[in-house]
């Protein structure tokens, strides 16, 4: 196949035009000497730009090719992560994001580490840096192999271009640069497969009636444990994710991040319906009828690219190079938000919270910029190196589930909480998780659950369990603790974290502070001041 010069063009000038609003939009961040900018973007993201920027860090380049595929090779019944993400949205956008965006943090992990102390609070960030850096990769990857089927380009050169171009922007202009590039190609992705939909299911080679009730798909007896608890991963392994909490946390109120939340969640569950039709397009078609040069009927391996394949093979021209140019869209408006996420975590709870808590602002914009390099640097060369990347970011997903989830939770409505009892959750859930193994990373199986079958592995819904164990130890060993050392049972010189005997601490001085506030206006009733002048 010869190289597809319509389509090169195409992609260079979409590709300038986002670094052009990149850079445009981040001139005030580069000019500007505060953290907050770069990081929130001020706190002044309106309702508009938190809608879009929200819906396009969900709905990546993973989102629309992986609800292709899902819906040409299982159904529609297993197209899980749309309805699943709605879901966590409307959850989060209800009871965490607002909450957090009340409290002003900087980032997810702060509540953490203004609990339980900043070195337990960095521990929990290390499940995000290895989610985001294998999701950047997985997303990179998709979109070498997309470029590279419908222009012939070679994959690397794909993959390294873009990559570039989001990082680029990101490090210049910070969360403002993504922000506003993710409207540009929020509107990109809407337009290039609602294009490009009609003309896939009005090819000659496509049958509907052939296809009859398959599209639908069906869920086996054996796997609805499984099912329920894929659900419960997208639905709530969504919730402690940062490139969510970036945009919540730099909305002007907590009521635009609640609004922009809820409504986000129900544009997501729309972005899948294109993506859904595209991939019952390509199952119900008979690909001898397109110009498919390979094996045919599809195999497999070849379903994971079904989204470009019928942009390419079942679509003009025009169409198909617009349809290339929102599934670019879509990779960049993930893998820029990733990147993002990591170097904020970075900069703000491992460089600032342990090692330089008295860091500048332009200290940290820097140590900020540089791991966003460093991050995109490493999903790059994952991207193009490894084979197995897939199967690392759904182990990562499933480690945000089993980990984050509970801590999270924990952190923000348990009160009793504390470190002890949130390290043994930690560990516990990490343990467990690795020793119920993972097919896609050849991981053996060391705890055989019921329903195990040695063809499809688990089929216990593993991963809400070991959610459910890590909150009820992260509870359990927080109460027995707390009550040991309040109740004398365990001394204070085995406070080995020095959890309880910093709290006694502060709240020794906060009692002080109080008994000598009304000491001051005591003194001030003495000397005949009234009450209104006192307050």
């Amino acid at each position: 196949m010869a190289v597809n010069i319509p389509g090169i063009v195409v992609v260079v000038i979409f590709y300038i035009l986002i670094l052009a609003i990149g850079i445009y939009a981040g001139r005030r961040t580069t000019k500007s000497k505060s953290a907050d900018e770069i990081f929130l973007a001020n706190r002044q993201m309106g309702f508009l730009v938190s809608l879009f920027s929200l819906t396009a860090t969900n709905v990546g380049g993973a989102y629309v090719n992986g609800t292709a595929e899902i819906v040409a090779s299982s159904g529609v019944l297993w197209a899980q992560a749309p309805i699943g993400y709605c879901i966590g949205l409307f959850i989060g956008g209800w009871f965490y994001g607002p909450k957090m965006r009340r409290a002003g943090y900087v980032t997810m992990y702060d509540p953490f580490q203004e609990k339980y102390g900043a070195k337990a609070g960095a521990l929990m960030c290390i499940p995000e840096f290895v989610g985001d850096i294998f999701w950047t990769a997985a997303i990179l990857s998709a979109l070498g192999s997309t470029m590279s089927i419908i222009m012939d380009l070679d994959k690397t050169t794909s993959i390294v271009v873009s990559a570039c171009i989001a990082v680029i922007y990101t490090f210049l202009g910070g969360l403002r640069s993504v922000a506003y590039t993710d409207v540009v190609q929020l509107a990109f992705i809407g337009i290039g497969l609602v294009i490009a939909f009609p003309f896939a299911l009005q090819h000659t080679a496509v049958d509907l009636n052939e296809l009859g009730s398959k599209w639908v798909g069906q869920v086996p007896v054996n796997n609805i444990a499984n099912y329920l608890d894929l659900y419960g991963l997208l639905i709530m392994g969504g919730i402690p994710w940062q490139p969510f909490y970036q945009r919540v946390l730099a909305c002007r109120t907590p009521e635009i991040a609640r609004n922009s939340l809820m409504i986000s969640a129900v544009l997501c569950l729309l972005f899948a319906v294109p993506p859904a039709i595209i991939g019952v397009a390509g199952a119900a078609a008979d690909w001898n009828q397109t110009a498919y040069p390979n094996e045919v009927p599809l195999t497999p391996d070849q379903l994971p690219y079904i989204l470009p394949l019928v942009l390419q093979y079942m679509c003009p021209l025009p169409v198909a190079v617009i349809g290339l140019a929102a599934i670019s869209a879509a990779a960049m408006s993930s893998a820029d938000s990733t990147t993002l996420s990591t170097a904020s975590i970075f900069a703000n709870n491992w460089y600032k919270g342990l090692f330089r808590t008295q860091a500048s602002d332009k200290e940290l914009i820097w140590v900020l910029r540089l791991t966003v390099v460093v991050a995109g640097g490493l999903g790059t060369v994952l991207a193009i190196t490894s084979t197995t990347v897939y199967g690392l970011y759904v182990m990562s997903g499933d480690l945000m589930y089993v980990i984050l989830f509970p801590q999270l939770t924990c952190v923000l409505f348990v009160k009793i909480s504390n470190t002890y009892g949130s390290l043994v959750g930690f560990f516990l859930s990490i343990g467990l998780r690795l020793l119920c193994g993972e097919n896609l990373l050849q991981m053996p199986v060391l705890i055989q659950l019921p329903l195990y079958s040695e063809e499809e592995g688990q089929l216990f819904p593993f991963r809400t369990c070991i959610m459910a164990v890590s909150f009820l130890a992260i509870v359990l060993v927080s109460f027995l603790t707390e009550t040991a050392f309040k109740r004398g049972w365990i001394t204070e010189k085995y406070d080995v974290l020095k959890y309880f005997t910093q709290n006694v601490e502060t709240l020794r001085l906060q009692k002080l502070n109080k008994i000598d506030i009304i000491r001051q206006n005591q003194a001030l009733i003495a000397d005949g001041k009234s009450d209104t002048d006192i307050l």
